[in-house]
């Protein structure tokens, strides 16, 4: 496991990780997955302004990690279908908890898209639990749930 830094070659092997492990959520979620305007600019910000890890050379997995006041927000978490099963995502979720703790902070956050139930499941696995929902702009039912893991 690396941390990607923001000038790295590999800032567009993530991008296309994120797009081709996101792809299947396409017609399934509404509105559609802010991946599509995920751009190699924004992988490279995001690895200035908090994290960008990554499994594997090429890399076959990844994770965004974010300080906030009180957690660590964790996004986009991607395994590539080739590579699921083997405990990649467990690993990044290990070493999220890791960093968190290192800066102080005593829980991890993440949200999901209500429809992707697999995805609900394997954060719970994972020891998350559900704490709150949103709803995107103009949405009134909860599109996203927020899920939390106390260190």
């Amino acid at each position: 496991m690396h941390q990607i830094a923001a000038d790295s070659k590999e800032v567009e092997a993530v991008l296309g990780l994120i797009q081709r492990a996101f792809a299947s959520m396409d017609g399934r979620i509404f509105p559609p997955s802010s991946m599509h305007r995920l751009t190699v600019h924004d992988v490279s910000q995001q690895a200035r302004d908090g994290e960008v890890w990554a499994i594997g050379e090429p890399v076959v997995a990844c994770v965004f990690m974010m300080p906030r006041v009180d957690s660590l927000y964790i996004g986009k978490l991607a395994v590539d279908g080739a590579a699921r099963g083997r405990g990649h995502a467990r690993a990044l979720v290990k070493q999220a908890e890791a960093r968190a703790r290192a800066l102080g902070l005593e829980r991890l956050e993440l949200m999901t898209r209500v429809e992707l139930r697999e995805n609900h499941r394997v954060f719970e696995k994972l020891g998350f639990e559900k704490t709150g929902e949103s709803a995107h702009e103009g949405f009134e039912q909860a599109t996203s749930f927020t899920f939390a893991k106390w260190l």
